[in-house]
Order: structure tokens, then C-alpha cells, then sequence
């Protein structure tokens, strides 16, 4: 995991204090935003990560293949079942097991994992043998379970046992002084893997593109942003010129301007909807603006100053005021 923004800083420092803890955890985040690595780190940084982590998406299988996939099942339990099943709980004894879209969970299933949480004991489907497990569950979704409870769509007995700790991963947006960082991270593993020599750099274009793009599918999106403009390059020897952030748009066809996204017509930014935090919204405009200025300027304050009309004394006090533009590469926070 990349980064050294003050929210991915405070977030990773939330997941080294709760990965020793033998107790369920909740991880939030919008798409794209890493939640399976933040669960990988919390089970590696426990006394459990020489046992398994187990995975499994619970949006992707029906009701009753979900139930066979987390207890298992017994030989002739249902058409089609030949022979015993080991099921998801079983594999995780002793290690953790990670639930993503956890929100998607039908109720019968809720029931069925609150006991496991409580008891530690399960049955397998078309079994009669109570099993015993220790397992650690890692839960992750993009809803707001909170919510989901009141309306009756998720258990609240369950959300107290899985949410002991809930750890918020922020969006991409919230972290612009990261996604420079990360650009440059993917670029160099894809240029090896396309067996190229080098990778030539961003130019200043790119780098006020890759800033100024709100960035709505998050980390995802930039990786395969990034992937994808390396591989459309035309001279793989020259710093990349064009970011291109949208597969479906019309080649030649003027790039979007992320950075003005119809203001004049009173639209908002991808991904954006009302009720905004203004001030929150406020905030990371200055620092998209700070950001450009300084990678424009090479890092050089006096004349990122001047281009935002600023003074130098007013400069610095944004500076402070988002941490960022700290020594050695413009645009980072300092070290």
C-alpha cells in the first residue's frame, strides 16, 4: 500500500494498532479504494498471519451457494453434491476470513455468522456434527450498514458483533498529494511487464491531468488509467503525454477537462453529489490548485506563488494548512 498523504497516514496507522487485536473489524471505502489489501494487512500484522486468509465475495454467489461456500456441505445434501464440501469458516480456522460486499448478505446468512461469531460453532448444510472454529472475520463494503439496520436489511446484533473497530479507507480524492506517487508506481510495473527498458517520465501535462481528475473509481481507476495511456502512447521513449481516463470515449476526441467539469452550468464533479461538506470540498479545490502550481513550477514557491497570484507568505500558509510541497519532489508532503 502507497502513500504518505495525512488521511492514508492516519488510516494506516488505525490498522497497526488494531491488527493485534483478536476481534472482528469493518472496513469501509468506495470502490476501488483498496479495502481487500487494508484486510490483508490487518490479518499480516496479527498474531494470526502464518495461518490462512481466506477470501470471498459475498455479491457473487446466490443464496444457497453462498451458504455452501462459508459452512460446507455433506455428501448427497442436495442435488448434485457427490461428495463432502469443505466450506470457507473450515479453511480459515485459526487465520482470518475476509467477507467483501458484506452488505449484500441475505438475512438467513446474518443469522447463521452471528453464531458463528458468538460460538465459534457452525453445521455443515446437510449435516448434523457441530463444528468448533476460531476465525477472525474481516467485513468490507461500500454501504452504510448503519443505515442498513435501521431499515431492517441487516441484522443490528450483527453489526455491533463485526464493527468492534471501523476503519474509514478515504477515497483517492482526499489524497491528492498520493496520486502522483502511485502514477508513477503502476507506470514503472507496466513498463516492465510490456518488456520495455524504461519508463520515460510524465510531462507537466499529465502530471496537471492526473491532478486535477477527481478520480471517482479511485486507486482502480488509476492504475488502469495509467496502464492503459502507457500502453496508447505513441513514442514509449518519451515522457507520457496524454492521460486517457475514459476507454468508451471516441479516439482523437478532445480529452475531458476534469478540471472545469461545467461549472458554468452548475454541474458537479464526477462522483460528487449533494449535500456536499463545503468546506471540505473548499479545501481539497486549494490543494488541487497548490499542487499543480508547484509541479508546474518545479517545485520553486516563489513562482508557484505568482501564478496563483499570491503572495509568497500566502503560499506557504497553504502549504500548512494541507501539508503539502515539503522538501525534495514538488507537489509531496514533506517526509
Amino acid at each position: 500500500m502507497l502513500g504518505s498523504s495525512p488521511a492514508f497516514g492516519a488510516m494506516l496507522e488505525q490498522v497497526s494498532r488494531l491488527a493485534p487485536l483478536d476481534r472482528p473489524a469493518l472496513i469501509l471505502g468506495e470502490r476501488g479504494t483498496g479495502k481487500e489489501l487494508v484486510a490483508a494487512r490487518l490479518h499480516y500484522l496479527s498474531p494470526r498471519w502464518e495461518q490462512p486468509l481466506v477470501k470471498l465475495n459475498c455479491a457473487a454467489l446466490t443464496e444457497s451457494l453462498l451458504e455452501s461456500e462459508l459452512f460446507g456441505h455433506e455428501a448427497g445434501a442436495f442435488t448434485g453434491a457427490t461428495r463432502r464440501h469443505t466450506g470457507r469458516f473450515e479453511r480459515a480456522d485459526g487465520g482470518s476470513l475476509f467477507l467483501d460486499e458484506l452488505g449484500t448478505l441475505p438475512a438467513r446468512m446474518q443469522e447463521k455468522i452471528l453464531r458463528v461469531i458468538e460460538y465459534g460453532e457452525f453445521e455443515r448444510v446437510g449435516g448434523s456434527e457441530t463444528l468448533q472454529v476460531d476465525v477472525r472475520i474481516l467485513g468490507a463494503t461500500n454501504e452504510d450498514l448503519p443505515a442498513a439496520a435501521r431499515e431492517g436489511r441487516f441484522r443490528a446484533d450483527l453489526l455491533d458483533r463485526l464493527a468492534f473497530d471501523v476503519v474509514h479507507v478515504p477515497p483517492l480524492r482526499a489524497r491528492p498529494e498520493d496520486v502522483l506517487e502511485l502514477a508513477e508506481h503502476f507506470a514503472v510495473a507496466f513498463t516492465a511487464e510490456l518488456r520495455r527498458p524504461f519508463f520515460p517520465g510524465l510531462s507537466e501535462r499529465a502530471v496537471e491531468a492526473l491532478l486535477a481528475w477527481p478520480w471517482p473509481g479511485n486507486v482502480r481507476e488509476l492504475k488502469n488509467a495509467v496502464e492503459r495511456s502507457i500502453y496508447r502512447a505513441s513514442d514509449p521513449a518519451q515522457p507520457l503525454e496524454e492521460i486517457h481516463f475514459d476507454p468508451f470515449a471516441t479516439p482523437h476526441a478532445p480529452a475531458p477537462d476534469a478540471a472545469a467539469p461545467d461549472e458554468a452550468a452548475g454541474e458537479l464533479p464526477p462522483g460528487s453529489a449533494l449535500p456536499l461538506d463545503f468546506r471540505a470540498e473548499v479545501d481539497r479545490f486549494e490543494q488541487r490548485l497548490v499542487l499543480r502550481a508547484l509541479n508546474a513550477a518545479d517545485g520553486n514557491r516563489r513562482v508557484a506563488a505568482e501564478s496563483l497570484g499570491l503572495t509568497y507568505d500566502q503560499l506557504r500558509g497553504l502549504l500548512r494548512k494541507h501539508g503539502v510541497g515539503g522538501p525534495g519532489r514538488p507537489g509531496r508532503p514533506p517526509a
